[in-house]
């Protein structure tokens, strides 16, 4: 797997880089808002700032992981407290029915094979009136850079380079019509579909990626809803 691969060199990465530290964490954990005394599952908890973050916040947290070196990084930073399991998008979920109040689930929907069976399983385990928070990969953004029609749904690519060392990225490249179509066919509603600009705090450290995410977004978000028991307005 390619987070057991890049492991802490990926963890040293998003700690303070870009993309994760100034662009899509403030932006999530701002659309997530207050939990305090909230059930949060963190869906792809990855090294555990979210986590952290969500800790800080007041929240009950729990998480899961496809990554065995992700898991060990977030137990790490968080402590042997949290119940972190090792499972994956595209498993059914090791939790109970309407376990938590929200679902935050960050840079990571894009590597689920079947990205409906993964909303219904974040459906399944909210409450009624819970919040499912997902961010990925701007479609625009990666048609444009990749090429091809802008409708296919495309097992993508990429090669990263973390630490030094090249690391082989595959993710699944969709419109945005087809990814808003998998969260509400699961039942859910669309709260708001959010084009993240970065924080400010990027203009210092950054200013050529601030600049660029200015103009281009690179990020797209969801904010998600389960209305009722059968997940449609009453």
């Amino acid at each position: 797997m390619a987070y057991d691969a890049m492991g802490q060199d990926f963890a040293d990465h998003a700690a303070g880089g870009a993309a994760n530290a100034h662009y899509d964490r403030p932006a999530m954990l701002a659309a997530l808002g207050n939990v305090a005394d909230q059930d949060v599952l963190d869906a792809a908890c990855g090294p555990g700032f979210y986590l952290e973050e969500l800790i800080e916040g007041g929240a009950r947290v729990r998480g899961f992981d496809g990554s065995e070196e992700m898991i060990r990084l977030a137990r790490q930073r968080v402590g042997e407290g949290v119940e972190i399991r090792q499972a994956g998008l595209d498993q059914p979920l090791p939790y109970g029915d309407g376990s938590f109040d929200s679902v935050l689930c960050a840079l990571a929907i894009h590597y689920a094979a079947d990205r409906r069976a993964t909303f219904r399983e974040f459906f399944r385990v909210l409450r009624p009136g819970g919040r499912c928070v997902i961010s990925t990969q701007h479609a625009t953004t990666d048609w444009l850079r990749k090429g091809g029609s802008y409708f296919d749904v495309v097992l993508e690519t990429d090669i990263w380079r973390v630490g030094g060392r090249e690391q082989e990225v595959r993710y699944w490249r969709e419109p945005l019509s087809e990814l808003c179509s998998a969260a509400t066919d699961a039942g859910f509603v669309i709260r708001q579909v959010i084009e993240p600009r970065p924080a400010e705090s990027m203009r210092q450290a950054w200013p050529e990626d601030y600049a660029q995410l200015m103009q281009r977004p690179g990020f797209l978000m969801l904010d998600l809803l389960r209305l009722s028991e059968v997940g449609r307005p009453d």
